[in-house]
């Protein structure tokens, strides 16, 4: 599986609940594949992604995924230690894990091998899963949007590398934030 295969999986399990993309390849990605209200693409601020979908989630109270990845994950893990200190926070971090700084250039990721899952169980998840394949990924994605009520952890291991990446987000960032407002108040008034 490649980042653009773990990407489709996440789109194809959540349609319109809030999911906040990781700034470089997996925003442009999702972009590409299928850009939708319901999307926030970080374009800077690596290492945010999950603060702002903890964030949503705990207004919203509404299952919230984060599609993070590693090098990000790395760069700034109080996401982790937040979330996971939030019991009854309906977060579902996806954390994609090709082990390389893919978007500028495909530099390592130190360390080597990290092992995300412990990592999130020493910050409070209760619930760490490793996935390694689309249809595991898509499983416990659309399980986690009948049943997410705490944090849940899914380290997706990816072993293939992507062919193209769709181009940067282009758009005003304020317009997508707008559509993002929108789209959360027409779910809380439904």
């Amino acid at each position: 599986m490649n980042k653009t295969a773990a990407v489709s999986a996440v789109l194809d399990a959540v349609r319109t609940e809030p999911i906040v993309f990781t700034t470089g390849y997996a925003c442009r990605i999702a972009r590409g594949i299928a850009d939708r209200p319901n999307h926030f693409y970080m374009t800077g601020s690596m290492g945010l992604a999950s603060s702002i979908a903890i964030g949503i989630g705990q207004q919203t109270k509404r299952p919230t995924v984060v599609v993070d990845g590693d090098g990000s994950l790395l760069m700034n893990p109080v996401g982790l230690l937040t979330a996971g200190s939030m019991r009854e926070l309906p977060l579902v971090h996806v954390v994609l894990d090709d082990g390389r700084y893919a978007s500028t250039g495909g530099q390592a990721v130190a360390p080597a091998g990290a092992d995300f899952a412990a990592l999130a169980l020493a910050c409070g998840y209760r619930d760490v899963r490793r996935v390694t394949d689309v249809a595991a990924l898509g499983e416990v994605l659309r399980e986690q949007m009948r049943v997410c009520a705490s944090p849940v952890f899914v380290h997706c291991v990816l072993s293939d590398v992507d062919d193209l990446v769709s181009a940067r987000v282009d758009l005003n960032l304020h317009e997508y934030t707008q559509r993002l407002r929108g789209h959360l108040r027409g779910l809380l008034a439904a």
